[in-house]
């Protein structure tokens, strides 16, 4: 059996580059939390705000988020965008 895991999508540049340092740990210390629910196999689809089932979903973090999609067959989490607070930008 595969397990979970987590990446950016297109890639980190792409995603977190820009973003503070501290912002960013916290999305990524996040998602090993997600990957942790998923292998216990808790419903990603009722984690953060957004369409059911199966859509994008967003989690508030530290006063900003980030976006996370759960894809169920690649047991793989990908976070595609991260916002972090407007006064950190």
């Amino acid at each position: 059996m595969s397990d979970w895991s987590w990446a950016y999508d297109p890639d980190e540049e792409h995603v977190a580059g820009g973003v503070p340092a501290a912002f960013v740990a916290e999305v990524e210390r996040l998602a090993e939390d997600l990957v942790v629910l998923a292998r216990t196999g808790a419903d990603l689809d009722h984690v953060g705000e957004g369409p059911r089932p199966g859509g994008m979903r967003q989690l508030e973090v530290l006063g900003g988020f980030f976006f996370f999609l759960a894809f169920r067959r690649g047991r793989l989490i990908v976070i595609t965008r991260i916002v972090p607070p407007f006064d950190s930008l």
